[in-house]
């Protein structure tokens, strides 16, 4: 049996091993299909190639659309900045031709409104009408007295303008009082606070007067000897309060022509109303304010006109009206009485020369800021110092700078002071005793 399985298995071998004869052709043909026919790894290698050069040119043309895409940015944006500069040279050019296109208008003065429609008009140049008014112009701002623009040919009112100001005024609101606290201030504690209470309060919190029922300051009078710190008080109120400020130097209110000076006195309180809250400050308030006498010169009786008109003016005022009044002098003693009274400047402030605790704060202040080295004794400058007022004791920080840089330091030492104190107090002696002529200063 063993012998038959192995004889037949080797019978098999014998049939797969035989050779199969076929045509030439057909043998031909099966070794050209062959080498034909590529390999897998080739198969692979053509398939990949297009679709990087199709990534590659995709990627370039992208590059070059967002590099047009830049280039169009940039030209939008020139072209946009050329019709803005466009635009602004077409309405400027439409504004000259306007301007060269239009007529002159006439400045008028409202007398009285007749009804709703017409109004009785006083122009510049002297005539009166009976004048018309533009619809959108508002009515109920045209009162007596308020300016208006007249038309040329229909002399229909135009549009109202606001109250004319003198250039004085102006220049009375733009001067700076400089950034001064209360702190600043030495041995003036009370005064400081009475002006406050006159100043301040009513126009802080005008409420705390109506609560209680009483009639709030109108003006306050701060008089004392030169140097004392008037001014400086006003100035501070000034700094500390969000109100429009007018300092009137009243010696430059008198005109040499009759009744400019009452006028410029009534603008001023036009404006001071007009720009509430408001404080006036009128130093040397005896230029204007002396006493009034029958006989005098011709310029005499205009200042009296002038102080008349303030006296109205301050007469005029509404009891809780935001506008306050502050005069300062040194010569209380010349001053008109119609002026002093209650109901026109309600307190009197005195600013007196400083005591010595007083002539001690004043001293720290002006020595604040001065570079000094060793101690200072202040008391012995003090006592020196009788007498002195502020403004002195200023200039007593001012001759010890000036001694030190004489001495070729850049600092203050103690004995500065002391010469310094010792200097002004001859020069103030001199003040007292000296007798101002020809002669004065010689041997």
């Amino acid at each position: 049996m063993k012998q038959r399985e192995g004889s037949e298995r080797k019978g098999e071998n014998r049939k797969l091993k035989k050779p199969c004869f076929r045509g030439k052709e057909v043998v031909e043909d099966e070794e050209l299909e062959r080498e034909a026919a590529p390999s897998p790894a080739k198969v692979y290698q053509i398939s990949i190639e297009p679709e990087d050069a199709r990534r590659k040119a995709a990627i370039n043309d992208y590059r070059k659309k967002l590099l047009q895409h830049k280039e169009l940015e940039a030209r939008v944006r020139v072209v946009r900045d050329n019709l803005r500069t466009a635009k602004k040279d077409f309405s400027k050019t439409e504004d000259d031709l306007k301007s060269l296109q239009s007529v002159g208008q006439i400045i008028g003065e409202v007398l009285r409104p007749l009804d709703n429609e017409r109004l009785i008009v006083k122009a510049s140049s002297g005539p009166r009408y009976v004048v018309g008014c533009r619809s959108k112009v508002d009515k109920e701002k045209l009162t007596a007295g308020t300016r208006v623009v007249l038309d040329m040919t229909t002399l229909t009112i135009m549009r109202a303008l606001p109250r004319e100001v003198d250039p004085v005024v102006y220049n009375m609101l733009h001067e700076d009082p400089g950034n001064i606290s209360y702190s600043a201030v030495g041995g003036l504690s009370d005064q400081i606070r009475e002006l406050r209470e006159s100043i301040e309060l009513p126009l802080m919190n005008p409420e705390l007067f109506l609560r209680v029922g009483i009639k709030p300051p109108k003006g306050v009078l701060l008089y004392g000897p030169p140097g004392t710190g008037k001014t400086l008080l006003a100035r501070a109120i000034a700094s500390n309060i969000d109100a429009n400020f007018l300092k009137v130097v009243s010696s430059a209110i008198i005109d040499k022509y009759i009744g400019e000076s009452a006028r410029l006195i009534r603008e001023m309180f036009g404006y001071a109303r007009d720009h509430q809250p408001c404080i006036i400050f009128m130093d040397e308030i005896d230029a204007i304010g002396g006493r009034r006498f029958s006989e005098g010169t011709s310029a005499d009786r205009e200042i009296q006109r002038t102080l008349m008109e303030l006296l109205n003016q301050l007469d005029g005022f509404d009891q809780l009206g935001k506008v306050k009044m502050i005069m300062a002098t040194n010569r209380p003693d010349v001053l008109d009485p119609a002026l002093l009274r209650p109901g026109r400047l309600d307190r009197k402030i005195e600013i007196p020369l400083p005591n010595e605790q007083s002539r001690m704060e004043i001293l720290k202040i002006h020595a604040a800021g001065i570079a000094k080295h060793g101690e200072i004794e202040y008391e012995a400058v003090v006592k020196l110092a009788e007498g002195f007022n502020g403004a002195d004791l200023r200039n007593v920080c001012t001759e010890a700078g000036m001694s030190a840089i004489r001495a070729e330091r850049d600092y203050v030492i103690h004995e500065d002071f002391m010469k310094a104190v010792r200097k002004l107090n001859e020069a103030k002696k001199l003040e007292s005793t000296a007798h101002y002529n020809a002669d004065f200063g010689k041997d």
